[in-house]
């Protein structure tokens, strides 16, 4: 699939800050925009979008109602008026149709995306449409309760490049009272009726990450979720349904989502008894409560949707697009992640000025072009059970601060980082003794500690202006070009005892709120700070911190041969130019496997290149192999980056081969990683068949490492590499080989 499209919407999303000067939104020239159109006899929406349409209309009983989503029809096709679905039995109409934002109310059994708890103890909301507004090609409507001054306003926009559609809820208190928000979602996508959809969604834990499952839709609910305080690693809030007859990656109609949501999130998906398939997504509702004061408004996470008509592969190949021109910082450029060094796996928390110096002259000589100190550089910091929330450097490690090291660092050409942990404190620090009531707490309850540490409640004033403080006052006085910022445990006891109690419960959003804001206005105050999110691994990465950051962190599990089932679960919905993959020692502490140097960095390769083993232990020729790979990465970064991901062949299901290939943006490079994990019985690896090549172009191949088989061509057509295919000579145990195919007309 090649989307020669360079339109963007140009949209910076504010992570649904409710009132911040923060948030702002630049508007680009689109070349060939989407359309949103009215059709006032029939009061239908329509929204096309690059291959995708999506339609919506007003029914008899003033109900948003979805009529029809997937492949981009053509202009003429009609749309009759929306007509609510009769009820049958027990079941009324309100729970039948497929309504585009519903509130638990007027007979509800359905997953609701709203419900609402009033102070005289009403629970019933009943809403109907009021008006829309079309403003360039978003889409606004309003709808109100029956009797109460309640307002919900939703807002689609599509983006034109991808047809990705962005949606969001505002719900707007106009009574005389406060009302609590006891559940609320972005809002519902709504499928045809069917008996054969399959659902992928991702599961995990600590260094075992972005595993991908598949199961049947059948009547009933899958919920998918976080009630951990932030995304988590045991479920991602991402999506794709497809029909279960599709085998290909590249074939087939899929049905995607993701949540922008770096809290407690939940995405249900929900099968009622007229087959039809509804998928409700937004902040978890499990323990949530948030005050809606008088002329107060709450406007949800963004839930994004997607319509892909090639396959789960097309559907990745839509994400990544859309994540790279129209969601990272510096949108639709951002910048290719330059080649890092990270001390962690070489000092743990032992550094000290000379011994950062050493390792960055040797990181230096390979080609790396950002070092990063790691845990250890600030307060009493000597291991994990003291000196978080004491961000200051520590003078016995380096007497004359960081400037020495910083300044060294730059005249190697390398730009320096630095790891910090905002959100957290140990009990044993200054910061602690001075301020316990600032975690998270329950009063009179224990304060459970994971990794010797509380979580700081962001969700306070004073702790989100002492955060943002020391972050400024670090930057400010130091020329730092990279945070990795981490954050290494789940709440407990999330109770926020300085607010009254019938407010308490919005710590949940409170908190993430302020977390975007502090990441919203460091970079707007220090636009050549560039950030990492990471959590214990890949625990907070969604498509709302990646507004802020501009790279993750997928797994502290950089065992290179588990990477490879890691990193292609990631694949699915967040783009490899965002991933960060070390090469590190062998064998590994996680699986004691050893892996020869070359397969390691061809593994990490597949994304955003980092190093975090002990250069202080690798040999000459270590160095020297180390060197060439990371010049040969420099050669093929912007394809792997920012072109087109096909997984040819995955290591799902215990598969003894994985092959990746990335076809360029401009088609002029393809670059091809394939892994063995052993051959048995004088086997062949599977012969290769490419794709995503113009089938007229001549291509060169070259082989970077590993071998091509005897009688490969040296040139070829797009037609021969993908229907010819080519074979590798690959035998052994973890056996790996990289080729690239450049286009000569």
């Amino acid at each position: 699939m090649k989307d020669r499209s360079k339109t963007k919407w140009g949209l910076i999303a504010c992570a649904f800050l409710v009132s911040t000067s923060l948030c702002a939104s630049t508007v680009v020239a689109q070349t060939a925009p989407a359309t949103t159109q009215y059709d006032a006899s029939s009061r239908v929406f329509r929204i096309d979008a690059a291959d995708s349409t999506y339609v919506l209309g007003i029914n008899e009983n003033g109900q948003l109602q979805t009529l029809y989503w997937g492949k981009r029809l053509t202009a003429n096709d009609p749309f009759p008026a929306a007509k609510a679905t009769s009820g049958g039995g027990f079941d009324l109409s309100t729970s039948n149709t497929p309504q585009e934002f519903v509130s638990w109310g007027g007979g509800l059994t359905v997953e609701p995306d709203l419900k609402i708890t009033f102070p005289d103890g009403n629970r019933d909301v009943v809403l109907k449409y009021v008006s829309h507004r079309i403003d360039g090609n978003m889409l606004s409507v309003v709808m109100k309760d029956i009797s109460r001054e309640v307002y919900v306003t939703l807002e689609y926009q599509p983006d034109a490049e991808t047809g990705i559609l962005r949606r969001s809820a505002t719900i707007e208190n106009r009574t005389d009272a406060p009302f609590t928000i006891e559940q609320v979602a972005a809002g519902t996508w709504n499928l045809p009726h069917g008996t054969d959809y399959r659902l992928r969604y991702l599961t995990g834990g600590w260094a075992a990450e972005w595993n991908l499952q598949e199961r049947p839709i059948q009547p009933g609910k899958t919920i998918l979720e976080s009630r951990r305080g932030t995304t988590g690693a045991q479920n991602n809030p991402w999506f794709a349904i497809d029909h279960n007859v599709s085998a290909d990656q590249d074939e087939g109609s899929v049905w995607f989502g993701a949540l922008g949501w770096s809290g407690s999130w939940q995405i249900a998906i929900e099968q009622d008894m007229k087959q039809q398939v509804r998928v409700t997504g937004g902040p978890n509702a499990f323990d949530f409560g948030y005050l809606l004061k008088k002329g107060e408004k709450f406007t949800t996470p963004y839930f994004y949707g997607g319509y892909s008509a090639h396959g789960i592969g097309g559907a990745s190949r839509l994400l990544h697009r859309f994540e790279i021109d129209s969601l990272l910082p510096h949108h639709p450029t951002p910048k290719l992640r330059p080649v890092l060094y990270n001390s962690w796996e070489a000092t743990g928390f032992d550094v000290d000025e000379p011994g950062q110096i050493a390792l960055a002259e040797k990181a230096a000589s390979l080609g790396v072009e950002r070092f990063v100190m790691d845990d250890g550089w600030f307060g009493g910091r000597k291991n994990d059970h003291a000196g978080l929330g004491d961000w200051y450097v520590n003078p016995q490690k380096f007497p004359h601060g960081l400037k020495p090291l910083i300044d060294k660092v730059h005249s190697l050409n390398m730009d320096f980082g630095l790891w910090v942990e905002p959100e957290m404190v140990n009990p044993d620090s200054d910061l602690y003794r001075k301020h316990p009531d600032w975690v998270l707490n329950f009063p009179g309850r224990p304060r459970t500690e994971g990794r010797n540490q509380l979580v700081l409640n962001l969700a306070r004033p004073d702790v989100r202006a002492y955060v943002y403080g020391f972050l400024d006052k670090l930057l400010k006085e130091n020329d730092i070009s990279f945070l990795k910022w981490d954050y290494n445990r789940n709440w407990s006891e999330p109770g926020w005892p300085a607010v009254p109690q019938d407010q308490e419960k919005n710590v949940y959003v409170d908190f993430t709120r302020n977390f975007y804001s502090i990441l919203a206005e460091l970079r707007q105050n220090h636009p050549n700070v560039e950030i990492e999110s990471c959590s214990g691994g890949g625990s907070r990465v969604d498509l709302g911190v990646m507004q802020y950051t501009d790279e993750v962190w997928p797994s502290d599990n950089t065992d290179a041969y588990d990477r490879l089932q890691i990193q292609n679960g990631f694949s699915y919905p967040y783009t490899p130019g965002v991933m960060m993959a070390w090469v590190t020692e062998s064998p590994t502490w996680v699986n004691n496997r050893t892996l020869s140097l070359e397969y390691r960095f061809l593994s990490s390769m597949q994304g955003s290149l980092g190093i975090g083993a002990n250069l202080n232990k690798w040999t000459p020729e270590e160095l020297t192999k180390a060197t060439q790979m990371v010049t040969q990465y420099k050669s093929i970064r912007e394809t792997v980056q920012r072109g087109e991901l096909y997984r040819l062949i995955t290591p799902e299901n215990n598969s003894e081969q994985s092959v990746t290939e990335t076809v360029s943006r401009d088609g002029k490079q393809a670059v091809t990683f394939a892994f063995l994990h052993s051959s048995t019985e004088y086997s062949s690896f599977p012969r290769i068949f490419l794709r995503g090549l113009d089938e007229n172009a001549m291509y060169s191949a070259h082989a970077f490492a590993g071998k091509l088989a005897g009688d490969t061509p040296a040139q070829a057509s797009g037609a021969y590499w993908m229907h010819h295919g080519l074979d590798l000579d690959l035998r052994g145990d973890f056996q790996a080989a990289a080729f690239t195919l450049t286009r000569s007309n």
